[in-house]
């Protein structure tokens, strides 16, 4: 900016003395928009346009023309397709280009991310379907300088530090459970009994979160006793069949609580608990809870039939994660990470959560 100045000022006259003050007015008023030129020109260049990877975006702060590639849960999981739905609208509506990858199968997910990484788009959105097996890629893509936002869960401790984050707390989750579970036995005057699991896939930290949370809490009753665990795979009909062989198994009578970790997971539990002829709900029936509140799920609870729910839908933490996507690509400083606040729903307050469980 000195040197700006000078060249400003710094021409000579031949002038009268009449004249050598109007040039030097003239340059003077020369040398004051120079410098407030290069002071915006210095604004300009400010580190707050920089992301919170460390990149900086240009296209004037904008999001628009950018590209996404979404390697989501599959449209064949209802959560996923309204999740899905939600943030494609979100997204193109900025005019951001985004590219559809999405599927339910763990190892297609880790070939989408492979692709993805080599047509280096703006920024990867994933899920993590297989925790584990999304690691690798995860690290290829720091190396290969293209950012990842993971939702929904978190990435393997490996590489945590190496993505962006809008997560559920799904340890809150899973807690909220087996509140649910413990406070309706106790409704019923039970001080014992049985429980069972239906859980989505076992090998994302989103099931093993949700089992920590809801471990811990069950192990402050431990008059209540989780008998079978297994892998429902977040698949509706898988649910009812396990919910089927489970009742076979132990009878209705061997079977007090269950949980289903989705709304679409605990429906099918309880459609194969009336079919087996148990009871479910009120004074002595089968308790259910779930987690990821539906519509369904909502009305389910207001019948009697679901004794509670969590939420987790899938519009809240869509619209969480487009929000931190459009502000990332804009050039803003969102954090590294972002975790979804999560609520507790039975017929207590089932009101309160009905209109935002009931968008799927």
């Amino acid at each position: 900016m000195k040197r700006a100045t000078r060249l400003a000022t710094g021409g000579k006259t031949t002038l009268g003395k009449t004249g050598r003050r109007r040039t030097n007015k003239i340059a003077l008023a020369g040398s004051l928009v120079a410098m407030a030129t290069l002071a915006a020109g210095c604004a300009g260049s400010s580190p707050t346009a920089a992301g919170s990877s460390g990149s900086t975006t240009g296209n004037g702060g904008s999001a628009a023309g950018k590209t996404v590639h979404f390697i989501g849960y599959g449209n064949t999981n209802q959560w996923g397709a309204y999740f899905n739905s939600v943030f494609e609208k979100r997204l193109k509506a900025a005019d951001v280009k985004l590219k559809d990858l999405t599927t339910m199968d763990a190892g297609t997910a880790v070939q989408n991310f492979n692709q993805a990484i080599a047509d280096k788009p703006d920024l990867i959105v994933t899920a993590l379907l297989d925790t584990k097996s999304m690691a690798v890629p995860i690290a290829k893509a720091k190396q290969a300088g293209v950012p990842v936002l993971v939702f929904d869960g978190r990435p393997d401790p490996k590489v945590d530090g190496d993505v962006l984050q809008v997560v559920s707390d799904n340890v809150a989750l899973g807690k909220a459970a087996a509140e649910n579970i413990i406070e309706g036995l106790k409704a019923q005057g039970r001080e014992s009994g049985n429980v069972v699991v239906i859980t989505g896939t076992a090998s994302s930290l989103v099931t093993q979160d949700r089992m920590k949370g809801f471990n811990a809490e069950m192990a402050t009753a431990p008059g209540y006793k989780v008998i079978e665990t297994q892998d429902g795979n977040w698949d509706p009909k898988l649910s009812g069949q396990i919910a089927t062989q489970l009742l076979a198994k132990h009878s209705c009578d061997k079977i007090q609580a269950a949980y289903g970790m989705a709304d679409y997971m605990a429906l099918p539990i309880i459609a194969s608990a009336q079919q087996a002829g148990c009871k479910v709900g009120g004074k002595n029936g089968l308790i259910v809870t779930s987690s990821n509140c539906f519509k369904a799920g909502i009305d389910a609870i207001k019948q009697g039939t679901l004794y509670g729910t969590a939420t987790e839908d899938p519009g809240t933490i869509a619209n969480q994660t487009a929000a931190y996507v459009l502000e990332y690509l804009s050039g803003q400083n969102p954090p590294r990470k972002q975790t979804v606040k999560e609520e507790r729903i039975t017929a207590a307050n089932v009101d309160q959560y009905a209109a935002q469980c009931s968008h799927a």
